[in-house]
């Protein structure tokens, strides 16, 4: 059965996601469309371009994450100096091992420019700061007078995964000018709005996937100092917006997957955190079929006609 998915943002979260699509395949669900920001975004893009969760999670366990975190050479080597970087370059590393990472996996599947992909089946979620709106790609690529068809799914990877002052905001140059983008999270974490409308219930079910607790179990933040300040302002930042417009009709098909304990930025998971995060993924999955499936009956009974 096909559906569409939207995947939340959550930095190393992600792998939770994949432990969750994992068993929906199982289950004999296909993602027809697909919507993420950040690393959802990965996901999204993975599906997208024809890997199996099995695949995906192979290469996410295989992954050195920490290998990713490329800091700027500098002659003067002190402590200090990756604050003046940080200060200059706006991000405490450069993201190219992270987008070349993104080009190597798209490529194994023949994956290069949003030309690869089957039209409409990937939307990605970027923040453009220099012009203070949410963009998305590839349908927004006009708007700077760029071809979709010739621009690089690794880049926009890039551009929605560029978590502010972490990596460096990725510059999109265009004729129309300049635009400094970062981390889609920023201003929709979670875009299940992509598809509220009545032409997608009409053609197939959506099935948001969101990292983090239900409203109503959701913990209240401890802020201590000015780093706890920073990660409740992004959080509330990332996660208040969606949270507030997510339609009645499409509560019911969002499923909310625990990952307590794991920091979107740490990088240096070990390989039970890995584990634990996949069947975090799994058992929310498993959880949330049990009921979907009883509130999609007329929908498939409805295909069965049509068949």
């Amino acid at each position: 059965m096909e559906i569409d998915g939207v995947f939340s943002g959550g930095g190393l979260k992600g792998l939770a996601l994949v432990g969750a699509c994992k068993v929906f395949e199982q289950n004999g669900y296909t993602f027809k469309r697909t919507v993420g920001t950040s690393a959802g975004a990965i996901v999204a893009a993975m599906l997208a371009a024809g890997y199996t969760s099995i695949e995906m999670e192979e290469i996410m366990r295989e992954q050195d994450f920490p290998a990713l975190l490329d800091t700027r050479r500098t002659f003067i080597r002190l402590p200090f100096m990756k604050w003046i970087q940080l200060y200059w370059k706006m991000g405490l590393y450069q993201g190219v091992a992270l987008e070349n990472w993104f080009s190597d996996i798209l490529a194994n599947k023949g994956v290069y420019t949003f030309a690869d992909l089957p039209e409409g089946s990937l939307k990605i979620i970027v923040s453009d700061l220099t012009n203070g709106k949410l963009i998305v790609l590839p349908d927004d690529l006009g708007e700077y007078g760029l071809q979709p068809d010739f621009f690089p799914v690794a880049r926009a990877l890039r551009m929605s995964t560029s978590i502010p002052f972490f990596f460096e905001p990725v510059t999109l140059h265009s004729l129309a000018g300049d635009a400094v983008t970062v981390d889609g999270g920023v201003l929709s974490n979670f875009p299940l709005w992509m598809f509220n409308d009545s032409e997608n219930e009409e053609t197939r079910p959506v099935v948001g996937m969101k990292l983090s607790h239900t409203p109503e179990t959701k913990k209240k933040t401890t802020i201590r100092n000015g780093l706890g300040l920073y990660e409740a302002l992004f959080s509330t930042m990332k996660d208040a917006h969606d949270e507030k417009h997510i339609s009645k009709s499409l509560e019911k098909d969002v499923m909310f997957i625990p990952t307590e304990g794991i920091s979107a930025v740490q990088f240096d998971l070990s390989d039970l955190q890995k584990e634990q995060l996949v069947v975090s993924g799994e058992q929310a999955a498993s959880e949330f079929l049990t009921h979907w499936r009883r509130s999609k009956m007329p929908y498939l009974h409805k295909t069965l006609k049509i068949i």
